[in-house]
């Protein structure tokens, strides 16, 4: 009996999703639970695994093709359902990937993957890597960030590969590739002819000698839902910026200090985390930055004011900007709240953040510092009234005490929906954030 198999609603409210890889192949066993495919929304990436026990029959839909819900996907031919294995018959083969799946299924074993069926077909392709001691999650975050294991150096207790070892890999990879400097030319001298020189259809020919002149990008996938989600909020939410620059010296004091306890002994700690803690304290004292704006069906509207704070961190990730968020960051102390930054930035960076880690924030931040950037002018994530930026901390001439001295100096700067917040409070709200980076110890109050 051939049993076919509909693109699920995954609980996102989301209408369409984009198959990005089958992990089966027509003719592959599978059992329920196996993984058939990963498929991407307009939020994460998640595994569809198989409700069917059987042989798979004919995949419906290539990679690459976006459809919507209901869709039929894939065939698999089967006499009868197979019940998942119990618990107790001990744990079930890894799959390759450990990302989402829909409520009520759960993992099991992998059936077959098409990449090592490629393998073992054309050996000449395969990597080094695949002689590298690393789990099947580690495999896959190398391949997100586009790291090959080969050139990782392993450092866990068993000479495996691990998260740290792959993130610290890609990063560096990209310092460097920003910073390399290009061997200079065998030549001493160069003649360039002018282009004014060459004729119009030579110059065209010497173009396309190099390549194609442009590249057409499909916009789908988290990149279709940001551009979709900024586009509404800066057409329709009144945005006004303002920013102050602050002596952030007893914050990066307070920063070593924080790196060298041990109760922060296995916390990455960063000045983020200061400005987290600075924004929720700072909300506070000016609630109507955390409210939102309401544009009801019978064409009224209303603001709603939230007593709690789901802080929002936008991150770029490997699949574009994301922000999830801390839920009610106002209850955490500092410790909670470093652990659950570090957790929200780790797995965004993995490609694993969840829908629901996206939803009902309340105000976000942007550390555009990381990027060298001094200042800026965000755009309000839907839904939120306020957005504040943290910009580089660099070392400059500050006047203390009629002095000039050298101190760590940064911007802080934000937008704000103008229909909710006059320029007073978000102003307040900006200085009261710009005030505690420059003298921690307010947290206290």
């Amino acid at each position: 009996m051939s049993q076919t198999f509909t693109l699920p609603d995954v609980g996102e409210g989301l209408t369409e999703a984009e198959i990005v890889q089958w992990r089966v192949a027509p003719g592959d066993q599978v059992a329920v639970n196996d993984v058939l495919v990963e498929i991407e929304t307009a939020k994460s990436l998640v595994e569809l695994p198989s409700p069917f026990a059987g042989t798979v029959g004919e995949i419906l839909v290539t990679e690459g093709t976006t459809v919507t819900v209901g869709t039929a996907i894939i065939t698999i031919v089967g006499d009868r359902e197979e019940p998942a294995p119990p618990a107790a018959a001990g744990p079930a083969p890894a799959s390759e990937g450990d990302g989402a799946v829909l409520v009520g299924y759960g993992t099991g074993g992998a059936a077959p993957s098409r990449r090592k069926r490629a393998a073992d077909e054309h050996p000449d392709r395969v990597k080094a890597s695949v002689g590298v001691v690393a789990k099947p999650p580690i495999r896959k975050l190398a391949r997100d960030l586009g790291v090959d294991l080969a050139d990782v150096t392993p450092t866990g207790p068993s000479g495996e590969v691990t998260r740290e070892d792959v993130v610290g890999h890609a990063t560096q990879a990209s310092v460097f590739r920003n910073i390399a400097t290009p061997a200079p030319p065998a030549e001493r001298e160069q003649r360039i002819p002018v282009a004014a020189s060459v004729p119009p259809v030579e110059r065209e020919e010497r173009r396309a000698e190099g390549g194609s002149r442009e590249e057409t990008i499909p916009v789908k996938g988290v990149r279709k839902a940001t551009s979709t989600a900024m586009v509404r909020s800066a057409y329709t939410a009144p945005h006004v910026s303002v920013w102050a620059d602050v002596d952030a010296s007893r914050t990066m004091e307070l920063v070593k200090r924080m790196k060298a306890s041990p109760d922060f002994a296995d916390i990455k700690v960063s000045p983020l985390l200061i400005m987290a803690r600075a924004v929720v304290w700072a909300v506070r004292r000016t609630p109507m930055v955390n409210a939102a704006w309401i544009d009801n069906e019978d064409g009224s509207a209303e603001i709603r004011v939230r007593n709690y704070v789901n802080l929002g961190i936008a991150a770029a990730t490997p699949r574009g900007l994301l922000v999830p968020n801390i839920k009610d960051a106002q209850d955490l102390s500092m410790r909670e709240l470093a652990r659950a930054l570090e957790k929200l930035t780790v797995t965004a960076r993995e490609g694993r953040t969840q829908p629901v880690d996206q939803q009902n924030g309340t105000i976000t931040i942007t550390n555009i510092g990381v990027f060298g950037m001094d200042a800026g002018t965000p755009i309000i994530n839907p839904g939120e009234s306020g957005i504040i930026a943290l910009g580089a901390i660099r070392q400059k001439p500050w006047v203390v005490d009629g002095e000039v001295r050298p101190r760590w100096v940064t911007t802080v700067s934000g937008s704000f929906d103008h229909r909710v917040i006059d320029g007073d409070g978000m102003s307040r709200f900006v200085a009261d954030v710009a005030s505690v980076l420059e003298e921690p110890a307010l947290l206290l109050d």
